[in-house]
């Protein structure tokens, strides 16, 4: 049986793979207003995130001298707080270069199972030293897991966001 961080990325997965389906190839490289990212901007931005997330799960990482979940708190009241803007880090920003949706949506499925495969294993406790999370520094595994969940459920309600605006730009057509 899964347990709770694999529940948790896979509904975060679910969530966000429901919301670019929302989209079709024709208008997931539309822009809906001056300033946003398009759906496929928003789907490779997650993609480049939770690609990065499994790359430093995967790495090396050492015993932890503090509670393995301080940061998931903080995590969870910022990211899923829709009031505070962000800005992205430069590595994670996506491209201007049109999208394929089967593309982002192939691959962005085999990541996050990558991630929920890792969020199996025993050592989660552990502190991943290949890369520290912005501002904040080192995440264990259990944080950074829970980060991608948090981080992953933001943009879908982004993408929900753009596509509902696009559907309603097209009926005033």
């Amino acid at each position: 049986m899964k347990n709770n961080l694999q529940n948790r990325i896979a509904e975060a997965k679910d969530e966000f793979l429901e919301a670019l389906d929302l989209f079709g190839q024709d208008n997931i490289n539309t822009v809906p207003f001056e300033g946003s990212w398009t759906g496929g901007q928003v789907a490779e931005h997650i993609l480049k995130s939770v690609s990065g997330i499994l790359e430093t799960l995967n790495g090396p990482s050492i015993p932890t001298e503090r509670d393995p979940e301080e940061h998931v708190k903080m995590l969870g009241d910022v990211f899923l707080n829709m009031e505070i803007k962000m800005k992205s880090p430069d590595f994670i920003i996506p491209s201007d270069s049109p999208k394929d949706k089967f593309f982002l949506r192939t691959s962005l499925a085999k990541t996050f199972d990558g991630i929920e495969q890792a969020a199996g294993k025993d050592n989660l406790t552990e502190t991943c030293t290949s890369f520290e999370m912005p501002t904040i520094g080192p995440l264990t595994k259990i944080e950074w897991i829970q980060f991608a969940g948090f981080h992953t459920r933001r943009h879908a309600q982004q993408l929900k966001n753009i596509a509902g605006y696009l559907k309603k730009v097209e009926i005033e057509l």
